[in-house]
């Protein structure tokens, strides 16, 4: 088994999977401008994405070993493929709620085995924690790139225009060579199953996993964290576009200071934990989130719409605000690789069915909550409302922590690197 080529499939998927997932905050801004919905209407796209996540997890994670790995993430990119074909021939708001679910479903899939795949590879925590981030790294370079994308298919001067599914051809072909790439790549997922047991004991075990007082203030966890950024991430286009009367593409643009954030601060954290314990570091990153928050928002009142605006005359909020991506990019990696490296590999499919349920619950609240509140109120209400949940994570990862320290003993450090 070539660990590396494993890696760099993993890598290819979930980089094509950041680029779809979060691109819903770019595609509620493009079907408000293009068919005319309300942003209530619109904020029920994270539900169509978050929703299959969650059913499909909780029905298919325990039985996905016994599928295999590489075919649920094959099927995955194989409906992603079609639905991003999909959208430029048949446009239309039911079109993007149809490409969304699609997406929900893949992902579920599609997580669930990349994240047990993460297990097969990794030989101790410390490995473990160093390939998960960097992996939720790449998703979040893959962010990243989808905003810059879209952009180049905005046509700012015609909100209407449809011109924006045209990128939905490129997304397409990077999922079919996504899918070559993984489908020539070897894997070998000996043991991953619990060897005699029947579809129903495995999912029964899943179940039984919640019982676990760890496996609950963990979830919780998540779901805080997630409705978190999916909040923030998904209405940020719409902040820069209506409170701080961004053009359309600029606020794309704008908006992926956010995801460069995600991005480095992941793609760094697993240096700074291997010499810093997580639940100080993830403190200092949650306290931060709260002071930009408070020290930046108030830079974006009654902010005049300029038809000369460019990168040079911006408003400062537009650069400032989104690098709370910065210090919340190391909590969801941190948190997931605790849990996980704690566990047996034959327990970790199990285990990620349920992170994506509770982040595709989180996921779908946060929107759904933010969503709300910027149009009953305005984008202001909605952002400074993201104080009571950093809040509620930092009171919940203190009882994580107190769990996992006393069910969990910490393992000798080992040397290792990933064979080839």
């Amino acid at each position: 088994m070539n660990n590396q080529r494993i890696l760099l499939s993993l890598f290819a998927i979930y980089f094509v999977f950041a680029i779809l997932l979060n691109s819903v905050g770019t595609v509620i801004l493009q079907v408000i401008n293009t068919y005319g919905v309300s942003k209530s209407a619109a904020s029920v796209l994270e539900g169509f994405k978050d929703i299959p996540i969650g059913i499909v997890s909780f029905l298919v994670a325990s039985q996905l070993p016994r599928l295999g790995f590489k075919k649920a993430m094959l099927t995955g990119l194989a409906i992603v493929s079609v639905a991003c074909i999909a959208m430029p021939l048949l446009p239309g708001f039911w079109t993007a709620k149809l490409l969304f679910l699609s997406v929900g479903v893949a992902f579920a899939l599609v997580k669930v085995a990349v994240y047990s795949t993460v297990g097969l590879l990794a030989r101790d925590r410390k490995e473990h924690a160093s390939l998960l981030n960097t992996l939720e790294g790449v998703f979040m370079v893959g962010v990243l790139g989808g905003y810059w994308l879209f952009s180049a298919f905005i046509d700012s001067a015609n909100p209407s225009s449809t011109a924006w599914l045209s990128v939905y051809w490129v997304l397409s072909g990077i999922c079919i060579i996504a899918f070559i790439l993984l489908w020539s790549t070897e894997m070998n997922e000996a043991g991953t199953r619990i060897e005699g047991a029947s579809p129903r004991q495995e999912f029964m075990a899943m179940i039984k996993l919640m019982a676990k007082p760890l496996v609950y203030v963990y979830v919780i966890s998540v779901f805080i964290y997630v409705l978190i950024e999916q909040g923030i991430g998904s209405w940020l286009p719409t902040f820069n576009n209506e409170i701080l009367k961004l053009p359309a593409a600029m606020s794309v643009q704008a908006a992926s200071i956010f995801a460069a954030g995600l991005a480095i601060g992941r793609l760094s954290a697993g240096a700074i934990m291997r010499r810093l314990h997580w639940y100080p570091v993830l403190n200092v990153c949650l306290i931060a989130m709260a002071v930009l928050v408070v020290l930046t928002l108030p830079l974006s009142s009654n902010i005049q719409a300029n038809p000369d605006i460019n990168w040079l005359n911006a408003p400062i909020a537009a650069f400032i605000l989104p690098l709370i991506g910065l210090f919340m990019a190391p909590v969801y990696p941190a948190i997931n690789s605790v849990m996980l490296s704690s566990l047996p590999k034959h327990q970790h499919s199990a285990m990620t069915g349920l992170l994506v349920i509770f982040s595709a619950l989180g996921g779908t609240t946060g929107s759904l909550i933010t969503g709300t509140v910027f149009e009953v109120f305005n984008g202001q209400v909605a952002f400074y409302l993201s104080l009571v949940p950093i809040s509620v994570i930092l009171v919940s990862l203190y009882f994580f922590r107190r769990t996992v320290e006393r069910e969990v003993p910490e393992e000798p450090e080992v040397s290792s690197s990933l064979a080839s």
